[in-house]
Formats: C-alpha cells, structure tokens, sequence
C-alpha cells in the first residue's frame, strides 16, 4: 500500500514496531498501542509524530511520565495492578527473576507507593514515585 498518498491512512502496528528505533524495546507493541486512538496499535501520521516526541529526549518528564502509566497499564483500567507490575517487570527483566522474586519486588512496590491503601497505584501514586526515581524517565 502507498502510504504516501493516501491523508486518511495508518500505519499498522506490525510495520510501526520492526522499525529499529523500536525493534529491540521490549514494551514496543504497548508503547505503539498507547499512542493510537484505535486501540489496535494502527497509527496516523499525527499518532505517529506524538509518539516519537515523548519518546525524544527533550520531551518533558511529565508527559513522559503520562505515557509511561499508560504503557505498563497492561488492562487499561487507568491504575497498575499487581499483575501490570509483574508484566512491567518480567518484560524489563526479561523474564530473569523467578516468579517469587517478581511477586514480592512487585508486592513491596505497592506497598511502598500506594498511598491510598487500595492495593493498586493510581496514576498519583505512579508519579509520586517515580519523582523519588530521578533516573527513571531518562
């Protein structure tokens, strides 16, 4: 298909996550999915252009902050679960770490940045921790 002329057109996920700056990116299908408004992962030209610029590092670190909720909110319910947590993590680690091991650094980080006692992180507590965390977003 001619992208080229086509205004109304999207990239589809598949074409958009075999791009080297993705390639390697373990979340690269998450991060694709984050930015399109279908929810599929297909991506208009301006979806596209939003997306390279938070991942720029001019990019400002709350917006960066935004996306990256959205990114490891793997059932998107708007709050990181202990089951978002341990997807986050196997995928950092790349599935290094036992499951007990991920359980319980996934437990402890709730434990730690829930600061309403519901059990999960609402995007408040996510950026109330990640601002102790100034590495976090580079």
């Amino acid at each position: 298909m001619d992208y080229t002329n086509e205004p109304d057109c999207k990239l589809p996920l598949a074409l958009i996550v075999d791009m080297p700056e993705l390639k390697e990116n373990p979340f690269r299908n998450r991060i694709v999915e984050s930015f399109s408004e279908d929810g599929m992962g297909n991506l208009s030209f301006n979806e596209f252009v939003d997306m390279f610029s938070v991942l720029s590092e001019t990019a400002p670190r709350e917006l960066k902050a935004i996306y990256a909720f959205k990114i490891y909110d793997f059932n998107v319910d708007n709050y990181l679960c202990k089951e978002d947590l341990e997807k986050t993590l196997n995928r950092l680690t790349k599935e290094e770490l036992t499951p007990e091991e991920v359980e319980l650094v996934c437990e402890k980080t709730i434990e730690e940045a829930d600061l309403d006692g519901d059990n999960k992180l609402s995007y408040s507590d996510f950026e109330n921790m990640i601002s102790r965390a100034p590495d976090f977003l580079r």
